[in-house]
């Protein structure tokens, strides 16, 4: 997807505090409009705090988020909010509710209404590979077709920024080819995304650029080819630049 030089999002000196453990240590940010943007870290490094901040999960956060220019605070202005796709880690999804019931209620949650919230809806389940099972209960789907219709759900609205939170965690190899190509084509289509993952290879493959956090900061900027080359070893692959940057003492939560 073309970049525009502007950035969609801006982060300036966010921080975030639970308690006196800085989460987030001032953390500055853009995130060019079009682009597919990686945001990798060990555990504990910020990124799912960062990702709160910015769907406005979280409202307590010091320093300045711009997006198009303009002020931003999605915790406090529903419109704001409403410019944000989130797509979290835990499930949420409605066991009891089928697939459709599911995309209708959060699209109803989004504003959608009539015409529009059925067309999205119908979208929505194409997008996921959903169709022939639209009618049945998601508590019996499998974890692959729950994190697709997360995804359905998450982009539903069509938002400006579609936030991702491991998305593929746990999936079969199907289902995370599936998600790929969804967000390919979501991408492709003009939605700048955001995306954490632990896996290196679906950063390699997705995202560019990748941005490393480690203890609240960003320690690493840029294409994987140009991470490799800023450590030293322009044949690193990710995940050898990343325990360069980060280090390889564990991180257990």
């Amino acid at each position: 997807m073309n970049q525009t030089s502007t950035p969609l999002l801006e982060l300036n000196h966010l921080s975030y505090h639970y308690g006196k453990q800085v989460a987030v240590d001032s953390l500055d940010l853009q995130v060019a409009e079009g682009s597919f943007f990686g945001l990798l870290g060990p555990n504990g490094a910020g990124k799912t705090t960062s990702i709160q901040c910015i769907a406005g999960l979280l409202s307590q956060w010091s320093g300045k988020m711009m997006f198009r220019g303009e002020p931003f605070q999605p915790a406090e202005n529903v419109e704001h909010r409403k410019r944000i796709g989130f797509v979290p880690q835990d499930l949420a999804i409605y066991d009891d509710l089928t697939a459709m019931e599911n995309l209708d209620f959060f699209g109803r949650l989004a504003g959608l209404a009539g015409a529009e919230l059925t067309a999205q809806v119908d979208r929505a389940l194409e997008l996921a590979g959903l169709e022939s099972r639209a009618k049945d209960r998601t508590g019996a789907f499998s974890g692959g077709m729950k994190r697709r219709l997360n995804l359905a759900i998450g982009q539903l609205h069509q938002p400006e920024l579609l936030l991702l939170d491991e998305p593929t965690a746990g999936v079969d190899p199907q289902s995370r080819a599936h998600l790929f190509d969804a967000l390919t084509r979501l991408n492709e289509s003009g939605m700048t995304i955001v995306y954490t993952t632990h896996y290196m290879e679906e950063a390699e493959r997705l995202c560019d650029p990748i941005a490393i956090m480690n203890a609240g900061k960003v320690i690493g900027l840029g294409s994987a080819k140009q991470l490799a080359e800023d450590v030293g070893d322009p044949n690193a692959d990710l995940e050898t630049v990343f325990l360069s940057l980060t280090g390889r003492s564990l991180r257990d939560e």
